[in-house]
């Protein structure tokens, strides 16, 4: 916690001074961490601190209930513990404790309008947010990339094991690890965004090494997941719709309209595919790429940042712990079952003559999981 001291801004408020600055707010531990940068700005207008706060805490409730679903229900289903479903509980458990970690701290932050903690706190909430949405990230790529092992390459892929699955969420973890604790040694820093309830990486400071961290981690950690996720799902896409033709070529053979029942045809496995894979990369890009925006445009000084402007950063990054549960978990109709079963008042059950709205990569995955 912060050594209770007044921030120094009440001479301004003394003298009804009109050029107080969003730096005036903070509390004196953390001056020394806050780029010049930000000395140009007025404070933010406290109806933007109450609705950002009101919204943390929002997310963070439905997240931590969704996330906390997915971990017990995927844990505790026999029939829900395959090696492919230990990453989708891995992404619950980075999803849940990052908003169990991040959204308290914002929420005190925008009660005050400032950063309350201490300078330190600053460095470890800024190293655990980039944690948990590294994990996050790298978690969603690897789900890509198996999907795309169990379904585009079929019989030929080598099945994934639990001991492997978890040799990957290890690795992850680690990996992760690494990047987001380089700052606290050099490479970097973390320090108060301008809207100065939220820390992350610095991205107004011009130095090499400060601005070849931002461009190294946006590769690893942005660029590269984004790619493999798209790569993934556009052979996905491929795999399933040449399936599809061999099975309207086959019923052509056999004089039949469709091997499919008359349900299945009307939401053929191409267009669920397609809908799954549209969903995932759109919410995924809508998530993170507010705040590589934010720090290219720090590094390489393309447009001014406003403290304002700081803030959809974390709003996006964090409503990405949100609908995780649902585009991983409610999309699993076993998962769907289980949780009717433990949670009906949680769960969307649909009624079976409604057809069913699986994911058909979650499908896939599953079938050749039990075949193996």
């Amino acid at each position: 916690m912060a050594a209770f001291v007044e921030p120094h801004f009440d001479a301004y408020h003394q003298s009804g001074a009109s050029n107080m600055t969003v730096v005036d707010k903070a509390y004196p531990e953390i001056l020394h961490m806050i780029h010049p940068h930000w000395n140009q700005f007025p404070p933010m207008n406290p109806l933007w601190h109450s609705m950002l706060g009101f919204a943390i805490f929002m997310l963070g409730m439905v997240s931590m209930i969704g996330n906390g679903c997915v971990m017990y229900i995927f844990s505790n289903t026999k029939g829900l513990r395959t090696p492919s479903n230990l990453l989708v509980v891995n992404l619950a458990f980075s999803d849940f404790f990052m908003m169990f970690c991040m959204g308290p701290p914002m929420v005190v932050n925008c009660y005050h309008e400032t950063w309350y903690f201490s300078a330190f706190a600053c460095e470890v909430y800024g190293m655990l947010g980039s944690l948990f949405g590294c994990v996050s990230i790298w978690t969603m790529t690897l789900i890509a990339f198996d999907r795309y092992n169990v379904i585009v390459k079929g019989l030929a892929a080598k099945p994934m094991t639990s001991n492997g699955a978890l040799m990957r969420i290890v690795a992850i973890w680690m990996l992760s690890l690494v990047w987001t604790i380089a700052p606290l040694f050099g490479w970097n820093r973390y320090v108060p965004e301008g809207n100065m309830t939220a820390c992350g990486t610095d991205y107004l400071t011009k130095t090499p090494l400060s601005r070849s961290y931002i461009a190294v981690y946006a590769f690893w950690v942005y660029f590269l997941p984004l790619l493999t996720i798209i790569y993934s799902y556009t052979f996905i896409l491929k795999a399933v719709s040449a399936h599809e033709q061999q099975m309207r070529e086959q019923a052509k053979k056999m004089n039949v309209a469709s091997l499919r029942s008359s349900e299945a045809q009307q939401t053929s496995a191409e267009i669920k595919l397609a809908k799954v894979a549209l969903v995932t990369i759109s919410l995924w890009f809508m998530a993170w790429t507010p705040y590589l925006v934010i720090n290219f445009t720090g590094i390489f000084d393309a447009a001014p940042i406003t403290p304002l402007a700081t803030i959809w950063g974390s709003l996006f990054a964090k409503a990405n712990a949100v609908y995780n549960p649902i585009v991983y978990g409610i999309s699993h109709p076993k998962y769907r079952a289980a949780l009717y079963k433990t949670f009906p008042s949680l769960s969307c059950q649909e009624d079976s003559s409604s057809g069913e709205a699986q994911s058909v990569a979650s499908g896939e995955t599953q079938n050749s999981e039990e075949k193996a």
